[in-house]
């Protein structure tokens, strides 16, 4: 599998992700510098060798209207660790209004989770506190760092010290 670049602005705030290749060239243009590499990797060309690079900061500040992590489900699982947030099942997974909509629940990061078919059902059109269930977790918005975070913690651990988010043991 490809490594993949953390692309840091000039404040170093996180603003995306780009291929090693895209990388290199905007280090070669002087775009961007290059903070931190991946040991013992490298990238050849027929006449060069270059460090492969983990994470990269642009040189000129960029303008990124924040937009927010996208809701849908696969970033729902995702936030929720694939997981009910009632029993922990990972099997069956749908999704939950803790506030139901017919109650004048949203359909918004801080009202869905994940639970599995059968706490759904036995949920229903209550409350978790009306039907005697509890939360594992309150549900959050989560940002562009959590999910870079967590990409970092399976594949990218150079990336860390950049996120400025705490991970938890």
């Amino acid at each position: 599998m490809e490594k993949r670049v953390l692309v840091l602005n000039m404040d170093h705030s996180p603003i995306g992700v780009v291929s090693p290749q895209k990388a290199i060239v905007l280090t070669l243009l002087e775009k961007a510098n290059i903070l931190s590499t991946y040991e013992f990797l490298e990238i050849r060309t027929v006449s060069r060798s270059f460090e492969y690079p983990a994470v990269i900061r642009l040189n000129e500040y960029k303008n990124i209207p924040y937009k927010g992590v996208l809701l849908n489900r696969n970033n729902l699982f995702r936030r929720d660790n694939g997981e009910c947030q009632y029993c922990g099942s990972k099997r069956h997974l749908t999704i939950d209004h803790v506030q139901p909509k017919s109650k004048g629940g949203k359909t918004s990061w801080t009202n869905l989770v994940t639970a599995c078919n059968r706490c759904n059902v036995q949920k229903g059109d209550k409350t978790p506190e009306q039907a005697g269930m509890i939360l594992k977790n309150l549900p959050f918005r989560p940002t562009l760092s959590f999910f870079l975070a967590d990409y970092a913690e399976r594949h990218a651990g150079e990336w860390l010290p950049f996120l400025h988010i705490k991970i938890s043991p």
